[in-house]
């Protein structure tokens, strides 16, 4: 801007930041009163001021009246107005302007939406306020403007104001200081924890949920009967909360938690029932809504779920909802299972929600979280203070009338002597004093009261030989009417003085022991169960645990295919059809070219995979989440079905049926073993579990599921080979280290092992294309920790050892190089010779590659038993065309021994 311009209203030159004074100023050395402050200081300050405004003042309910200040403050005004449950309804435009100009200074605007909930049965479980016109649904449909709406005290609101005006509370200064009002109401209702509250505030909530008024007025009578009850007799009084919309709680765990802690979540399911219509088909009634549910907002849920194929059993959706109830007609189609559909829509849609627990509320103006003894003791402790001070209240108006009763019936023993007096007098303070001076004698009063009467009043005012008049009850007799000295009023003063004398006693004995006012407490829950008590809406069943997506999904047989590139799938065993004994069978699915089925196995929906990574985590798949893909199709990456860091790679999988008392043996490369029980691995996690915690530099290279008598063999990178019994490892934890399964030498390391199965043999493959089988036989059993034997001999000729197998007659194998060249062999082609030898050629490769994998192959072509007409015995072998990449061998291995024994002095590596 620039400097003549108007808008400024000074120059450049003039402005204050530029001058030595203003610069002084900042400094602080012109102006006192100037002062410096932090600011992170004075941002928490104001930070912390604002928070506790709103935790105090607008978002947390009153642990003893169970309001918030607006929802107080609108039953003030109400009852201010006079607007009681057996009044005439008011328009809310004027209740809500009354509360904000009288208490609430926030406007009407903000008043009404308060009002409008402690009308609507749907969200208060007790209804506060009871309402005339459109106050909303629970379709979510809003309610009309507070110009067209009317509403009054509920009963039970009446009974939470009930003796505000017996100084039973105490009171401050309105927002403007113009009039008082009430910090807490009396409450003889348990708003609280009948109703419930929901609330924001800064840094914490509250939500409570809502509790059927006959139990909570049980359980207080059990706790003001035996203080010292315990939390499992409070739950038979208090079972769980009681929603306004009914509904389902599934399990207790939750409000356990809940109850005992202050904190927890509990599961909400609709209500529904199954139908049985015309052409058999089943409908799906929904008669009750999870609390706080949007009866429209949920139908349109159903129908987005239906849209995008999750629920696919639905045929339409109808609401047949009336005044008399929800009933929601979910039509499904014919082949649909109501069941599975009826979990799906739980699943799925809001028909099961879930409700947080947090029963937070203010005690003594500090935010705490309750139990349930606790929010019912606070409520019992609140009640006995209202009692005793509403006693105390009513003792002293009893003692003030009894006074003024007994300088009345002083007066009236000596009326003639009164009158004159008074008329002697030349003023008022001239005729106060004359009374004052007054003595009655006793003999004089027991003519004028009788035997009865005179002994009732020397019970309160003691025995004396004359009685004065007080200066209180001197100015009561000087605004006496003429009318009470008839004998008539003589005797209803004289009845009224008993009466009084019983209340007078009756005040002292209540306040005399506390036991007296609890006794008064119990018998006001009583009546408010008699009055207002209800059934309980909310069932709850013995359920526990979320939905198990297993309850969505048929159990049945599939048939899962795994590639040895790492692509996986899963068919409906209908997919290969039944054949005739001696059928060719059909393919089990395409592979890219130089990938092959490296596992086919046949596993429930509900079954478990098991995948093991070379970082030493546990990954969980289940079987129904496998894609369900064509015949023909590819599969879908498994690394892009888990939850794996970039660096992870998958080393080992194992199919689980069942979480049994079998074992998982790890293996690591720098020869670490552990064993950890199956039923460790039984609760996964979307992230994925520490299986084994590794070394640095260390790797897991193979899990193997061992059991009761089983054996397992260690190989290693030089040949080096070790069998121990499973039973040598003692069984650990899940994050547990491990123990030394075989003592590596040098720089060698474990590439593999196996689990010893009868009649099987170890199959050893070398990097330059050597390998053979050698039966298990020949592999002594040693203790763990070993060096073990020598398994094969690794010299330049054959190098090292890339993988190891445990291989029968029947199975195939196949070998990939570094270059791409992939050879698939029967294992019985492989020669079975001994344990110190260089093995046979089982690949031959150039002179710069070498065999990087090898793998058990799955039979591609599966086949089930049976007859089946139409199968063409001439249909060409899809395994024909071969697995290998151009230019790979697929030629049988030569069968050329080449032995070598051991050279002169050379160790046979059979030492442990």
């Amino acid at each position: 801007m620039s400097t003549d311009d108007p808008g400024n209203g000074e120059s450049e030159q003039e402005s204050p930041s530029n001058t030595p004074e203003s610069d002084a100023a900042v400094d602080g050395t012109a102006d006192e009163g100037l002062q410096e402050l932090q600011i992170d200081e004075d941002l928490r300050e104001s930070y912390l001021s604002y928070a506790m405004s709103v935790i105090i003042s607008r978002a947390l309910p009153e642990s003893r009246d169970g309001l918030k200040p607006s929802q107080r403050r609108i039953l003030l005004s109400m009852s201010d107005l006079n607007l009681g449950s057996r009044s005439k309804e008011s328009k809310c435009a004027r209740i809500c302007g009354d509360a904000s100009g009288k208490y609430h200074p926030h406007g009407e605007s903000v008043v009404y939406p308060t009002l409008v909930r402690m009308v609507q049965p749907f969200n208060t479980r007790y209804p506060l306020i009871s309402g005339q016109g459109n106050f909303g649904s629970i379709d979510g449909l809003p309610p009309a403007a507070m110009r067209y709406t009317e509403a009054k005290l509920s009963p039970i609101a009446e009974e939470m104001l009930a003796d505000i005006e017996k100084d039973t509370v105490d009171t401050i200064p309105n927002y403007d200081e113009s009039r008082e009002e009430a910090v807490v109401l009396p409450s003889r209702f348990p708003n609280l924890i009948c109703n419930g509250s929901q609330g924001i505030a800064v840094g914490m909530a509250t939500s409570i949920p809502p509790h059927n008024l006959s139990e909570i007025s049980d359980a207080c009578v059990l706790l003001i009967d035996n203080p010292e009850t315990t939390f499992a007799e409070l739950l038979q009084c208090v079972p769980g909360p009681d929603f306004p919309t009914g509904g389902i709680i599934r399990g207790r765990r939750g409000i356990i938690e809940g109850y005992r802690t202050g904190r927890s979540t509990i599961t909400l399911r609709a209500k529904t029932h199954f139908e049985e219509v015309k052409g058999g088909r089943t409908n799906i009634i929904v008669t009750e809504l999870p609390y706080m549910q949007q009866k429209i907002r949920l139908i349109q849920k159903i129908a987005q779920a239906v849209k995008d194929d999750r629920i696919p059993g639905i045929s339409n959706v109808q609401d047949h909802s009336n005044r008399k109830g929800i009933r929601i007609v979910i039509e499904l189609k014919r082949d649909a299972d109501p069941n599975i559909v009826e979990n799906q829509l739980f699943q799925f849609t809001p028909l099961q929600d879930t409700f947080s627990v947090i029963m937070l509320s203010l005690v003594n103006s500090r935010p705490q979280t309750l139990s349930l003894k606790q929010m019912l003791t606070e409520f019992i402790q609140h009640r006995v203070t209202v009692i005793r001070r509403r006693t105390q209240y009513l003792l002293r108006k009893a003692r003030h009338r009894a006074h003024v009763v007994e300088g009345l019936l002083i007066a009236l023993s000596s009326i003639d002597e009164v009158i004159e007096r008074i008329r002697r007098s030349s003023d008022v303070p001239d005729a106060r004093q004359a009374l004052l001076d007054l003595e009655v004698s006793a003999e004089l009063l027991s003519r004028a009261l009788g035997d009865e009467g005179f002994t009732a009043f020397q019970a309160i005012m003691g025995v004396q030989a004359s009685y004065n008049l007080t200066r209180v009850q001197a100015d009561q007799i000087l605004q006496m009417q003429l009318q009470r000295l008839t004998a008539l009023e003589q005797d209803k003063l004289l009845k009224e003085y008993e009466s009084l004398r019983d209340e007078i006693t009756e005040y002292e004995r209540l306040l005399g022991d506390e036991k007296n006012i609890l006794a008064v407490v119990r018998e006001d829950m009583l009546e408010l169960k008699r009055k207002y008590g209800d059934p309980r809406r909310t069932e709850i069943t013995e359920f526990d645990g979320d939905i198990d997506l297993e309850d969505l999904i048929p159990d049945e047989t599939n048939v899962v295919t795994v590639s040895h590139a790492g692509y996986i799938k899963r068919l409906h065993l209908d997919t290969y059809r039944t054949q005739g004994r001696g059928g060719r069978g059909i393919t089990g699915g395409q592979t890219k070219e130089g990938d092959f089925l490296a596992d086919v196995f046949t596993a429930s929906t509900h079954n478990y995979l098991l995948f093991f990574t070379d970082l030493g985590r546990c990954h969980w798949l289940k079987v129904y989440d496998i894609p369900s893909l064509s015949r023909t199709s590819q599969g879908r990456a498994i690394v892009n079905l888990l939850n794996l860091r970039p660096d992870e790679k998958i080393t080992s999988y194992l199919p689980i049926s069942e979480f049994d008392e079998r074992f998982l043996l790890m293996v690591t490369r720098r020869g670490i073993v552990k064993k950890t029980p199956l039923e460790a691995f039984s609760r996964p996690r979307k992230e994925g579990i520490i299986a084994v915690n590794l070394d640095e530099n260390d790797q897991l290279v193979r899990v193997l599921l061992v059991g009761d008598g089983n054996d397992v063999i260690l190989s290693t990178a030089r040949g080096m080979s070790i069998r121990f019994a499973q039973t040598d490892v003692r069984s650990m934890g899940r994050t547990a280290h491990g123990v030394r399964g075989i003592d590596l030498q040098g720089e060698d390391v474990v590439v593999g092992g196996v689990v010893i199965h009868e009649g099987d043999a170890l199959l050893t493959v070398c990097e330059h294309g050597f390998g053979k089988r050698t039966p298990y036989e020949e592999y002594r059993t040693q203790r763990r920790g070993g060096k073990g034997l020598i398994d094969i001999k690794t010299t330049e000729r054959n190098g090292p050892v890339v993988a190891v197998a445990s291989v029968s007659d029947d199975d195939d194998v196949m070998f990939i190089s570094a270059g791409g060249m992939v050879v698939r062999i029967s294992a019985k082609d492989i020669s079975t010779i001994g344990r110190n030898t260089q093995g046979v050629t089982l690949m031959r490769i150039g002179s710069e590659d070498r065999v990087v994998s090898v793998a058990k192959i799955a039979s591609e072509d599966v086949q089930v038993n049976g007859d089946e007409e139409g199968d063409d015995p001439n249909a060409t072998d899809p395994s024909a065309n071969g697995s290998g990449t151009e230019g790979s061998e697929t030629d049988a291995p030569s069968t050329e021994q080449t032995e070598t024994p051991p050279a002169e002095g050379e160790s046979t590596g059979e030492e442990e």
